[in-house]
C-alpha cells in the first residue's frame, strides 16, 4: 500500500535526453556570466595584471617588489585595504599606484623599502617590477666587472651563497666516478 503502481519511465532516449538537457542548460547559465565577470575583474596596475575580486591588501602582493608587510602598510595608508580591487574608482587607482611607486613620500617607514642606501646614489628608494629586475641585473654586472668573489661565481655559473656543490647543483648526465680501464 505504499507506492502506486503505474508505468515506470522508459529507459530509452527520453530519460537520458531530459537529464542531458538539464545539464546543458546549467552549463550554459553558469559559464557565460563567469567569463564576463572574469574579464571585467582583471585590473592592470604597476605593469601587472591583478585579480579585481581580491581585497586590495592581498591583490597588490602579486606585484613584484611589494611584500606582505609593505602591502599591509599601503592598505593602512590608503584606507581601502579590505575593499575589493575591482570596486575602486579611477582616482583611487591613481592614488594606489602613486603609493606603490613612491611609498617614502606617503609616510611608510624606510625599513620597508627594498633599496635602502642605494650603492649608486646613496638614497633610500623602492623599486617595483621592471625597475627592480633591471637594478638586480646591473648589480650582478657590477660585481662581475669588479671581479668580486660573488661576481666570479655568477660569471662561471656556480653557487654564490656558500652552498655545497659536491652533490647538489650537478648538471649533465654523468654523476659519479669512472674507473680506470687497467685496474680490475
Amino acid at each position: 500500500m505504499g507506492k502506486k503502481k503505474g508505468k515506470k519511465p522508459a529507459k530509452g532516449k527520453s530519460a537520458k535526453s531530459k537529464k542531458h538537457a538539464k545539464k546543458e542548460k546549467k552549463a550554459e547559465v553558469s559559464v557565460q556570466p563567469m567569463q564576463e565577470r572574469r574579464i571585467k575583474q582583471i585590473i592592470r596596475l604597476a605593469e601587472t595584471n591583478l585579480d579585481g575580486e581580491k581585497p586590495v591588501r592581498t591583490a597588490i602582493r602579486s606585484i613584484r617588489g611589494v611584500s606582505f608587510m609593505l602591502s599591509n602598510a599601503i592598505a593602512s595608508v590608503t584606507g581601502f585595504g579590505d575593499k575589493n580591487l575591482g570596486q575602486l574608482s579611477g582616482e583611487e587607482y591613481k592614488r594606489l599606484e602613486d603609493v606603490i611607486a613612491n611609498p617614502e613620500k606617503h609616510n611608510i617607514p624606510v625599513w620597508l623599502l627594498n633599496r635602502r642606501a642605494d650603492p649608486m646614489t646613496g638614497e633610500d628608494r623602492h623599486l617595483t617590477v621592471s625597475k627592480l629586475e633591471f637594478a638586480h641585473k646591473m648589480d650582478i654586472n657590477e660585481m662581475k666587472k669588479l671581479k668580486t668573489y660573488k661576481g666570479v661565481r655568477h660569471a662561471v655559473g656556480l653557487t654564490v651563497r656558500g652552498q655545497r656543490t659536491r652533490s647538489s647543483f650537478r648538471r649533465g648526465s654523468i654523476v659519479g666516478v669512472k674507473r680506470k680501464k687497467g685496474k680490475g
